[in-house]
């Protein structure tokens, strides 16, 4: 694998005014193409171009190798704006958080990653993980991968492997270039279509140890953000997906409230009691969990950047803040669908695209119900019952 087949080429405006234009931009072109990524079922590579270039792509990037990471609240915020146009392609750019695994790499494997540039589109298809022979050197892999969520427009590709007797029986992730594997056409969904979520093959592919680590393992880089709680965060990315299709669900029907009549000519909407309160017990469910998604985040945050312990149960709050966005997020899109009425069963109505997404995210692993359990044990000083939590 070379160290160019590994780098992306488009790297981010400079910071200030130039990006927050780029963002704005991409959000523009988003709300002209969502349609296009959800019928083709792929966000494609020019749009995570523009991502790349509002800087979504190095915000997990250390500064060491010219990254600008940014504070988990501020990246997520971003994912959420993206997420209230499209929630799918918001759930793609929640990827740009994923570099903070790279963090286990060997420092010279890290900086072989960013050789030429910070700005790198990474897609994981994990599961299920595959036993790989062991050689010397590296690892010889074989196997399909699922949910290789953003696989067409990735720069670099991991595939999980089973671990052995050399990590302790944890698993790796190994890292490849997508020109090695084979993206296999297989999202066939009702919901998250643009996600692009296919799975992965690869046929007896040499990946050199040094390209390996076990996700979540210790960084070899000590910045902020690589003391931040990996496999939280990577959860606490997807949840935020909900609440921006939450966001714009609500916006939806705020907008259609305020309109003076309704399609059969009577009353607007927005002057129907059930219209009214409906909308405002749906606002004040997403701002409440929005409030306590970002407080735990900016409280675990502040000790990152000060280098403080972070505990079993500041984790666990950042997974059950996680966990209780996606399912608030899903409720507020619910009661969102339910106000519109009978014309929200169509296909091309707006609230679909919103109602097919949200529903999504807390069907995840890292966010089902049985994570609220697993919290709950936290708190209560039991076993979470769960390997991976928190």
């Amino acid at each position: 694998m070379t160290t160019e087949s590994l780098t992306a080429r488009v790297v981010a405006e400079p910071a200030g005014a130039a990006r927050d234009a780029a963002f704005d931009h991409a959000l523009d072109v988003l709300r002209d193409r969502r349609d296009e990524f959800n019928a083709q079922r792929y966000v494609s590579r020019d749009f995570v171009a523009l991502l790349k270039r509002a800087g979504m792509y190095r915000a997990s990037t250390p500064a060491a190798f010219g990254g600008e990471p940014m504070p988990p609240s501020e990246f997520m915020t971003m994912v959420e704006r993206v997420s209230a146009v499209d929630p799918a392609t918001g759930w793609v750019s929640s990827f740009g958080s994923s570099l903070v695994y790279f963090a286990a790499l060997p420092v010279a494997t890290q900086k072989k990653i960013y050789a030429d540039g910070p700005d790198i589109a990474y897609a994981g298809g994990l599961f299920p993980m595959q036993e790989a022979e062991k050689v010397d050197g590296g690892y010889v892999c074989s196997g399909v991968w699922q949910f290789a969520s953003g696989c067409r427009g990735a720069d670099i590709i991991g595939v999980g492997l089973a671990g052995g007797p050399q990590t302790e029986g944890k698993p790796l992730t190994a890292l490849v270039d997508p020109a090695d594997v084979e993206i296999v056409d297989n999202w066939d969904v009702a919901g998250m279509k643009a996600t692009g979520s296919h799975a992965v093959r690869a046929d007896r592919l040499f990946v050199p140890e040094e390209m390996t680590f076990v996700r979540g393992g210790a960084p070899q880089v000590d910045e902020p953000l690589t003391r931040y709680p990996s496999l939280a965060y990577a959860a606490q990315v997807l949840a935020v997906v909900t609440l921006g299709a939450a966001r714009g669900a609500l916006d939806y029907a705020l907008e259609v409230g305020a309109a003076r009549t309704s399609i059969t000519g009577g009353s607007s909407k927005g002057n129907r009691p059930a219209y009214k309160a409906g909308l405002a017990e749906a606002e004040a469910e997403l701002r409440s969990a929005r409030a306590f998604f970002y407080e735990t985040t900016d409280s675990v945050w502040a000790k990152a950047v000060a280098d403080e312990h972070i505990s079993t149960d500041d984790k666990a709050l950042l997974r059950l803040g996680a966990t209780h966005a996606a399912h608030a997020g899903r409720r507020v899109v619910l009661q969102a669908f339910d106000l519109a009425g009978t014309g929200a069963i169509y296909e091309t109505h707006p609230l679909q695209r919103y109602l097919q997404d949200a529903l999504v995210p807390a069907q995840h692993a890292m966010l089902q119900t049985n994570t609220y359990e697993a919290a709950g044990a936290l708190m209560l000083g039991l076993d979470a019952g769960i390997p991976s939590f928190p």
